[in-house]
């Protein structure tokens, strides 16, 4: 009996555990799953869950539901990798062999990495919203939050769901608005990049949605330090912006266990072949999600590209087949604008996001790069195939795993 090792029970681990379940001889090989949380978080939702929009029972489960039950499905915290040996070790001490191993340990803040930032206000007028504790704290300081300076902001790339600061923006224009206290707050984007969108096209076609909703955008600030006394983020140049109340991201790392292992880049990503989803450094180990260092969103959806052809090509490295290496970076995003609507991005490694349409069942064809209700609809939908479909690794009818053009329209029809 061979051994397949799955790091991490999230999106990324928990698909390639069901596409498997189906895949491997059951005679042949004993897949197990690892990750010492309990709960499985829909972190889509952390972005709805500040407004009110969601309630925290819509954006967790018991993870163990989602797992089949030829898995074996460990949950304790992992220690290391020793790939050398073709083992990983677990804090109590226990090890575990692979002949195969996928690492999908994900991204986490790391909010000590910037000076000042997780001193005694964070959580008080200090915020993040990529993890269920802070989402869950700011719904409740947005609650009775009387107005002020409202500064959205990123420190530093990659990020996971890079859109998702801008759409807080957006979402707080709306909130506020229908608080009746628009007048009341100014909301301030602050971003280390050139513009509010990571693809210059999007930045483009879209920045009229910063000065429609009068929200004011600050670019090219690289954080050094929050002085959380004086209530001002400082960068690198000493430009200082105030604020009242900051909703940040914060640098975004790979796990810790990555570095014990001496496996990763400077953040603990995992380097990993772009376009295969093999380790540069390790034939038998694979890597995918969050994880790696791939210069993708670090998204659901590309996780889910992912996990298509990462099946395909574990099957073929155990038939001692030539890899495919077909991951072209393929990425979509709902876009939340605000009151009602949102917008939809399709892109790649080296292709901008294109007009067109995007085939999504139950609801589309959505357009691209055009705010709409459809596509605020297939945002609110994506929850349900969240829960039901894409986890649980069953096939999405009609959307493909790579994108094409042709002119400016995209087809994504299988």
């Amino acid at each position: 009996m061979k051994n397949l090792l799955i790091l991490g029970a999230g999106t990324a681990g928990t698909m390639m555990a069901n596409h498997l379940n189906s895949k491997l001889p059951k005679n042949d090989w004993q897949i197990t799953i690892v990750d010492q949380e309990k709960t499985h978080y829909y972190q889509p939702g952390f972005l709805f869950l500040p407004f009110d929009i969601y309630s925290t029972k819509q954006v967790k489960k018991n993870g163990k539901k989602f797992i089949p039950k030829r898995v074996n499905y460990i949950q304790k915290k992992i220690e290391q990798i020793i790939p050398e040996q073709n083992q990983v070790t677990l804090a109590d001490g226990e090890s575990l062999s692979y002949d195969i191993l996928i690492i999908a340990t994900g991204a986490k803040i790391a909010p000590e990495e910037i000076e000042g930032m997780s001193g005694p206000k964070w959580y008080e007028n200090i915020f993040d919203f990529y993890t269920y504790d802070g989402a869950k704290a700011l719904r409740n300081k947005l609650r009775e939050w009387e107005g002020g300076k409202l500064v959205v902001h990123i420190s530093e790339m990659p990020i996971k769901c890079p859109v998702a600061p801008l759409e807080f923006a957006f979402l707080a224009d709306s909130f506020f608005k229908n608080k009746g206290m628009r007048d009341k707050v100014d909301i301030t984007f602050v971003t280390p990049l050139s513009g509010a969108f990571t693809k210059p096209k999007a930045t483009k076609t879209l920045h009229y949605l910063l000065e429609e909703k009068n929200i004011k955008e600050v670019t090219d600030f690289n954080i050094e330090r929050v002085d959380q006394e004086n209530n001002k983020i400082i960068d690198y140049a000493d430009t200082e912006i105030e604020y009242d109340l900051l909703v940040t991201v914060p640098t975004n790392m790979g796990d810790a266990m990555i570095e014990r292992s001496g496996m990763g880049d400077d953040l603990n990503f995992v380097p990993t072949h772009k376009a295969t989803l093999q380790s540069i450094n390790h034939d038998n180990i694979f890597a995918i999600g969050d994880a790696t260092n791939l210069p993708a969103s670090k998204a659901g959806s590309v996780a889910h590209f992912e996990a298509e052809i990462l099946t395909e090509n574990i099957q073929r490295y155990i038939k001692g087949e030539e890899l495919k290496a077909e991951f072209d970076g393929h990425s979509n995003c709902f876009v939340e604008t605000g009151n009602g609507k949102a917008l939809l991005i399709d892109f790649n490694y080296t292709q901008e996001p294109v007009e067109g349409t995007f085939p999504f069942p139950g609801v589309g064809p959505l357009n691209l790069l055009k705010e709409s209700r459809a596509n605020h609809m297939g945002k609110m939908a994506f929850r349900w195939v969240y829960w039901n479909m894409l986890i649980k690794g069953v096939h999405i009818p009609f959307v493909s795993t790579q994108m094409s053009t042709k002119g400016k329209k995209l087809e994504t029809i299988k």
